[in-house]
């Protein structure tokens, strides 16, 4: 064999693994580079963030009064509702007295556009304390408390052990009810009386 066509098998033969070498090289400096220019970044644990609501209670036996609480964060509504309202069944923290009658707890939320649905248990009927205020207290501590706390809810309707058509002694729990935030304002006697005793004593005849 003439030493020119040697040669020539020679480089034929080398073509191809020179051509691997190339591909294998290349892919190893890609993923070398890859990996070396990755700087990887470590999760951050963000705390819990925290909100606050505000849930209704009863104030001088007489009318509601907010009290601020702190809660967790929660991104579902119905969730986040029926956990305000567990704080607002668990009472008050502070100095307000409870509006709910006692035993009472909320069993279920669901939202029907802009209406919450709020089933209770039956204690919430049957411990409900005689009169039309206790009654007023007791479901707009509910109804307040919800569309306060969550804006795009404007109604609020409540369901007894899941029976939607109970009707309170004075108070129709069939339909959905709206806030009633004058339910904070002092009674006018109340507010008469405290204005009186307020005044300093005078004898007839003196400044």
């Amino acid at each position: 064999m003439s030493p020119v066509r040697r040669k020539r098998n020679t480089i034929n033969l080398l073509v191809p693994f020179l051509i691997i070498a190339l591909v294998f090289g290349a892919l190893l400096w890609n993923k070398y580079r890859a990996t070396w220019m990755i700087n990887p970044t470590p999760t951050v644990q963000h705390p819990s963030g925290k909100r606050t609501v505000v849930l209704f209670f009863v104030a001088d036996g007489s009318r509601l009064s907010r009290e601020a609480r702190e809660l967790e964060t929660c991104a579902d509504t119905t969730f986040c509702i029926k956990e305000t309202l567990d704080e607002l069944f668990y009472g008050p923290l502070g100095e307000l007295d409870e509006a709910l009658p006692e035993g009472s707890v909320v069993n279920a939320v669901r939202i029907e556009g802009n209406t919450a649905v709020v089933d209770v248990s039956r204690n919430f009927v049957d411990e409900m304390p005689a009169g039309s205020s206790a009654e007023m207290m007791a479901v707009y501590s509910i109804v307040d408390t919800v569309c306060i706390n969550f804006p795009k809810i404007t109604r609020v309707r409540l369901t007894v052990a899941g029976d939607g058509k109970v009707v309170l002694e004075h108070l129709d729990l069939s339909g959905p009810l709206t806030a009633d935030y004058s339910l904070e304002a002092v009674p006018k006697s109340s507010a008469v009386t405290a204005e009186k005793s307020s005044k300093p004593d005078t004898v007839k005849g003196k400044p």
